[in-house]
């Protein structure tokens, strides 16, 4: 399992707004892809310039066939912090 988690910061919560609705055509078109398990980006709740990133991918087969046809807009963020996590195991909470 591939995990990309973290966030971006925007110069102000206009440009965060813009840059998540700019977003939100490639998110519908990962959570169709073959592999996605989940793909969110999303204003936070606490502060206003700060973008919530996450994907969740079954396998890196599936993350890297989609990055070949991701082509998303380009960011304009002030700050971008993202990780790259792998897993092999999944534990299902109740």
């Amino acid at each position: 399992m591939i995990i990309i988690a973290g966030y971006s910061l925007a110069k102000s919560v206009e440009d965060r707004d813009a840059a998540v609705a700019a977003f939100a055509e490639m998110v519908g078109r990962a959570r169709t892809q073959d592999g996605c398990i989940d793909m969110a980006i999303t204003a936070d709740s606490l502060d206003p310039t700060r973008s919530n990133i996450i994907e969740i991918w079954r396998d890196e087969q599936a993350w890297k066939a989609w990055r070949k046809v991701a082509k998303g807009p380009r960011s304009r963020a002030q700050e971008s912090h993202v990780s790259l996590y792998r897993s092999d195991r999944v534990e299902k909470l109740a």
